[in-house]
């Protein structure tokens, strides 16, 4: 039980890499607030752990809402010791100038301000505590960019730069702070990454990948549980990259 007594808040946790991570940290012995913006979603993941998770119904790049996902997870279990900023969006690929403002700003909002939020609300918090750790899930697409995403790539550039920014100036409050970067995985994101979905399309995207197929919810769960517990405990600032060899 490597996460035993542990309590942890996943967002974008109703699917996808989240359910994952959620499901991970629940079986290593972690208490889960599962939160996500879909109530439905967060509810299903929360009733199929069992008594270890709670659900929650929360937009990230909403300081309120972020505030009421950290006094949840005190008020359920008491503590809180790891937040997972895994909660993102992106947009159909497209050329860069086709994409609307709106949008550009809730990519932002969602990708990049939400671990601003959760810096504001879990960090006195941890320092309260001794100690804490973040986990924020960047992508590939911050270090090698694909065309046809700019600005999504630009957001989780940020990402990974506020990870390193954020350990380096936490470390002092035993508060560690990594990102992973997962290459295009099998989520529910998979088709707006690509443009599309086909045969075709799945083929051409896996040839960059040198193992030779897309990222899955469990290899991302897998480096989430490494950063969270104990065995990383001297490892922060580090942009892990989960990509089967696409960033070399």
């Amino acid at each position: 039980m490597r996460l035993d007594g542990k309590v942890a808040i996943v967002t974008g946790a109703g699917f996808g890499f989240g359910e994952g991570i959620a499901k991970c940290f629940a079986a290593e012995g972690a208490k889960v607030l599962v939160a996500d913006i879909d109530g439905g979603r967060a509810g299903r993941v929360a009733g199929e752990i069992g008594e270890a998770a709670r659900a929650s119904s929360a937009d990230v790049a909403k300081g309120p809402d972020f505030k009421r996902m950290v006094e949840e997870a005190l008020e359920a279990f008491g503590r809180l010791d790891v937040v997972v900023n895994n909660a993102g969006i992106t947009y159909r690929n497209q050329p860069m100038l086709n994409v609307d403002e709106a949008t550009y700003d809730r990519i932002f909002a969602v990708n990049v301000k939400s671990i601003y939020w959760s810096a504001i609300h879990a960090v006195p918090v941890f320092r309260r505590q001794g100690g804490g750790n973040i986990v924020n899930i960047a992508s590939t697409a911050g270090l090698r960019p694909r065309p046809g995403l700019t600005w999504y790539n630009a957001s989780k550039g940020a990402v990974i730069t506020m990870s390193k920014s954020m350990a380096v100036e936490l470390a002092p409050d035993k508060i560690r702070v990594n990102a992973i970067c997962p290459v295009i995985g099998e989520t529910g994101l998979t088709a707006e990454f690509m443009g599309g979905d086909s045969p075709e399309l799945r083929a051409k995207f896996t040839a960059t990948i040198p193992l030779g197929r897309m990222s899955l919810p469990k290899d991302i769960a897998a480096a989430s549980l490494f950063l969270a517990s104990e065995e990383a405990e001297f490892l922060t600032g580090v942009a892990l990259e989960v990509d089967g060899g696409r960033c070399v």
